[in-house]
């Protein structure tokens, strides 16, 4: 008995290095692939990516190995920038890997300088050849956009009561201290952000914006809820 606890031991000792190892070649794969999206080195992709791949990208599209590698191509003139891989969790089980990364895009757009944060989850499986991924799946991280100050005039326009179309919830706006606040049916009240007049987000929830409408005389009449291309109707009552 105490020899086989003493085996299992062994065995569990042998294997932490083992994965260690695989989890810092698995983040340096992923660094390599970053690497070389700008100059556009199809070598790189083609060497990690599994030919049954199933990759989904932050545009909704998912594709395999051979659409995938017909992306790889140089960067345009006026582009170019870099990717630092930040690896956030690593579960192996076997020949099995599953990780997460964060992608920190830093962006060189015709002389303006743009930054993005991206998550990529990857599941990788150890072959004859060594680890290829078998699954990706990349999703941008959603950041708050700039914020700009109204006057008080424009933003006592949109203070009042709203209803949600065709059904009984409320939304009361008000005026405090300078900011446009907004509290639905009890909840906890919102500093509501203008990103633009007449266009608001809540902190912290840049997925969806509050969009206001008006009549023919400039009035406001109401607002929308618009998450992507869907609109939540809310009709002003007060």
């Amino acid at each position: 008995m105490h020899k086989t606890i003493a085996l299992l031991l062994l065995l569990a000792l042998a294997a932490a290095p083992a994965f260690a190892d695989d989890r810092a070649l698995i983040t340096q794969y992923e660094q390599e692939m970053a690497d070389a999206l700008v100059p556009g080195n199809v070598a790189v992709w083609d060497k990690y990516l599994d030919p049954g791949v199933i990759y989904a990208e932050e545009d909704g599209s998912y594709k395999g190995k051979a659409a995938m590698l017909k992306e790889i191509v140089p960067s345009p003139e006026g582009l170019s920038g870099t990717i630092k891989i930040e690896l956030l969790s690593y579960h192996q089980d076997g020949d099995t890997a599953v990780a997460l990364f964060r992608q920190n895009e830093t962006e060189h757009y015709f002389g303006q300088t743009i930054y993005a944060k991206y998550l990529t989850s990857t599941v990788w499986k150890k072959r004859a050849g060594g680890w290829k991924q078998i699954e990706g799946q990349v999703l941008a991280e959603r950041t708050d956009p700039p914020a700009i100050a109204l006057p008080a005039s424009q933003l006592a326009q949109y203070a009042g009561t709203y209803r949600l179309k065709d059904s009984e919830p409320t939304y009361t706006l008000a005026v405090s201290d300078g900011k446009l606040v907004g509290t639905r049916n009890g909840r906890k009240p919102a500093t509501w952000n203008a990103e633009a007049p007449d266009v608001f987000f809540i902190p912290g929830d840049p997925r969806i914006r509050k969009i206001f409408q008006r009549d023919a005389r400039g009035r406001v009449i109401g607002f929308v809820e618009r998450r992507e291309s869907w609109d939540i109707v809310w009709l002003k009552i007060d």
